[in-house]
């Protein structure tokens, strides 16, 4: 049924129309928006739906989220405490309701967070003794495991270390309990697999939350089994969330082989890019950098692809019709990220079907930059897909572990300049996917606390518009969903939140506060708080 939202303070992000009153919506599209008189007179007869002067803007889409990790990880234990006793508490309790033998799951811990630094198989052997335990990193790219772990995945003194990764290690050369990036495959392998349903109910569970806290989609860089879950869901008519979906790496030939590109789908559910790794992360210090980290003369991080190899896979997706999301932290992979994307925007030019309209590729996390690469991305037209609230989190490792570099990290401000698309995500559940938060972080550059009070490096950062812009109209780019979705105008996805607040009135340290008192897709109303 036809519907009108009246009495409203809409922010369309509309350039040739940037504010409103009203709107009319049917068959999930936007019909018009204008002034209460012009919409009430051209539509009549449709249902009203008074909005009582509250504000109304696009719904929200989190560029980078890993759906299938977030929604998993709400049944796991919380391991984001502010010291290591807290977590080895949490463990204990978890482990007291475990049969023994079943598996211990736990997701956040940050060793930078805690006086006591990492910990060890040997403590979480002291409280479970009967359990395998695998604890992931708040980055997702290292983990702390327990003896009985690593027993059930084989690792020991003469297990080496494989490509792409490091298996922490006690000086008798025994595993430590600690695995960085790719040492952790040995344990995921003998981990017991969700089955499709579970998934299927997980993501039923997730997809709610994040409607309450605005979001109305997302871009999944989860595996292929999350992808199958959401065609469950789809199909349903359960789904109900605007997805982009990646594709995993591991997943290329399959996908080439079955003739899936990039934008395949519909307006609710539709193929991505591929996503692909060049580096680890700042947590654990394995970003991949130019020169050392602070106080570690001998680490320079981990590059897991180099320009050539970047390149060289490139060429296979591009050649499919599938565009390329690269993973990206530290200041020598993203340089050689860049480098692989210069060559590669040459090779398509020898691709006739590719050449009429460029693929829109992107560098996920650009957490740290040479300056002189910043401007390459415009350039190249390469969208920085960047997590706003990674920097508040970040700022006192990055300062840590990077120094003076942390002047180049984050550079929202400096991207924009140079005419760089920014879209903005959470990483989820690496972060919390709570758009508000990301907005708040972008806007003021400060921790929830309100530090540090002039905000991290100020100069980067960027306005309420240009913060929101990150969640919707760059997003929607992102996605290839910009002539549809994004804004609020005639012929668009009905797509919008009404929120308790009007963040372009408020102060940037309420921005954090915001919530939906609503929040529309297609035309339907998902949520109502």
């Amino acid at each position: 049924m036809m519907l009108v939202i009246h009495n409203a303070k809409i922010h369309t992000l509309n350039p040739k129309q940037p504010f409103a009153s009203a709107a009319a919506i049917d068959y999930g599209h936007v019909l018009a928006v204008g002034t209460d008189e012009e919409v009430h007179t051209r539509f009549s007869q449709a249902e009203k739906f008074d909005a009582a002067g509250h504000t109304i803007i696009p719904g929200l889409t989190d560029a980078h989220i890993h759906l299938e990790d977030y929604a998993l990880s709400l049944q796991k234990i919380d391991c984001e405490t502010p010291t290591r006793e807290d977590c080895l508490r949490r463990v204990a309790e978890r482990a007291i309701s475990t049969p023994p033998g079943e598996w211990i799951f736990g997701h956040g811990w940050n060793q930078n967070n805690w006086e006591e630094g990492y910990g060890s198989a040997s403590t979480l052997d002291a409280i479970t003794p009967q359990n395998p335990v695998y604890l992931t990193h708040k980055s997702l790219h290292s983990a702390w495991v327990n003896s009985y772990a690593l027993h059930v995945a084989g690792l020991n003194s003469q297990t080496p270390d494989p490509p792409g990764g490091r298996i922490g290690r006690l000086p008798s050369g025994e595993p430590d309990g600690i695995l960085y990036e790719s040492a952790r495959i040995k344990v995921e392998q003998a981990l017991p697999e969700p089955s499709l349903e579970q998934v299927v109910q997980a993501l039923g569970t997730a997809i709610p939350r994040l409607w309450r806290m605005g979001l109305t989609g997302a871009h999944d860089f989860s595996s292929a089994k999350c992808f199958s879950a959401l065609q469950i869901l789809h199909k349903r008519h359960d789904l109900n969330f605007r997805v982009v979906k990646g594709i995993p790496f591991e997943n290329l030939a399959q996908a080439i082989a079955v003739g899936l590109r990039t934008g395949f789908g519909d307006d609710m559910l539709c193929v991505g890019a591929l996503k692909l790794f060049s580096d680890g992360a700042l947590g654990p210090r394995t970003a991949a950098m130019f020169q050392p980290y602070e106080g570690e003369p001998s680490n320079r991080g981990l590059l897991m692809m180099d320009g050539e190899e970047l390149f060289e896979q490139g060429q296979i997706a591009i050649r499919n019709g599938i565009s390329l999301a690269i993973h990206a932290i530290g200041d020598r992979a993203n340089h050689e990220v860049l480098k692989a994307y210069s060559q590669l925007r040459e090779f398509e030019q020898t691709i006739p079907e590719v050449s009429k309209t460029a693929l829109r590729h992107r560098i996920e996390h650009v957490q740290v930059i040479k300056p002189e690469d910043i401007a390459r991305f415009s350039r190249l037209g390469i969208i920085a897909s960047m997590q706003p609230i990674h920097a508040t989190s970040d700022m006192s490792m990055a300062d840590r572990y990077w120094g003076s570099r942390s002047s180049y990290a984050y550079t929202w401000r400096s991207q924009l300049s140079e005419g760089s698309r920014l879209a903005f995500g959470s990483d989820a559940p690496v972060e919390s996917p709570n758009p508000f938060w990301g907005i708040h972080a972008a806007v003021t550059r400060k921790r929830r606390d309100g530090t540090p009070a002039d905000g991290w490096h100020p100069e980067q950062c960027l306005s309420v518009e240009e913060a929101i812009r990150g969640f919707t109209t760059a997003a929607a780019y992102a996605g290839g969903m910009d002539e549809k979705l994004g804004v609020l105008a005639e012929g668009y996805l009905a797509d919008l939140l009404v929120l308790n607040a009007d963040p372009y009135r408020s102060q940037p340290d309420e921005l954090m506060e915001i919530q939906p008192l609503a929040t529309m897709i297609a035309g339907e109303w998902v949520y109502s708080g």
